[in-house]
């Protein structure tokens, strides 16, 4: 990874975890000295910041445009200008949003020493941001099943990039496919964030770091090997 791409990677907020109106981002009234593209990715990350957070409060059902725009401090019309509806506006969030964490995982997972801790470091790093913005986890795991088709597809979507963490995975037994096995992994953990953001417990996720990291690993190396790379202490 380039060292400008890992900076942004470090740098780049998860939608939610600024306030919609956040004082730092305002735009005066009147003739503007900014660029107009200026204003408009303001804006538009505003309005991101703000429908995370009231769909996190009210879920994606009940949240409304204008709900949206409150939150964010954006009129109506410029929200419009920007997304054809909620649904594009949320779609434009969750992709934002896995776009950073899969970046913060890849930084993590480059700057391992090997495979094995580059499955631990870059689960840490997913953890970490995830129960760092709370809203974020609740609207892109937990309320995305509410958009219905096209919300089904962007996880879908969005699984298959975790195979890329997978590529120096051992051989298998015959009959058993890589991609298989690594869809089912990858499928375990996702329902494992999903049991415990929806029951509340976000601030929790970075205590299962050793449990999902022997999940990740146990299918390639047998749970013996994969507690052993881990350096995790045998059970009494």
């Amino acid at each position: 990874m380039k060292p400008e791409t890992r900076r942004s990677a470090e740098t780049a907020l998860l939608p939610g975890a600024r306030t919609g109106r956040d004082p730092a981002r305002s735009i005066k009234r009147g003739p503007s000295r900014l660029p107009p593209g200026v204003v408009a990715a303001t804006q538009r990350e505003r309005l991101l910041d703000g429908l995370v957070l009231t769909v996190a409060q009210h879920g994606y059902q009940r949240a409304t445009v204008s709900d949206i725009c409150r939150a964010a401090g954006v009129t109506r019309p410029v929200f419009y200008e920007l997304f054809t509806g909620k649904e594009d506006a949320f779609l434009a969030a969750h992709r934002y949003g896995t776009g950073v964490v899969i970046r913060r995982m890849a930084a993590a997972f480059a700057a391992a020493p090997d495979w094995c801790a580059g499955i631990r470091e870059s689960l840490r790093a997913m953890l970490g941001l995830l129960a760092g913005v709370p809203a974020f986890a609740t609207m892109a795991v937990i309320e995305l099943d509410a958009v219905g088709p096209a919300g089904r597809r962007e996880r879908d979507h969005l699984l298959t990039r975790f195979r890329a963490f997978f590529a120096e995975v051992p051989e298998l037994p015959a009959g058993v496919t890589a991609q298989a096995m690594v869809d089912a992994v990858v499928g375990g953990v996702y329902c494992t964030l999903q049991r415990c953001i929806g029951a509340d417990r976000t601030a929790e996720l970075p205590d299962l770091l050793p449990t999902l990291s022997l999940f990740c690993l146990a299918p390639f190396l047998g749970p013996a090997e994969a507690a052993r790379r881990l350096e995790l202490d045998p059970m009494p």
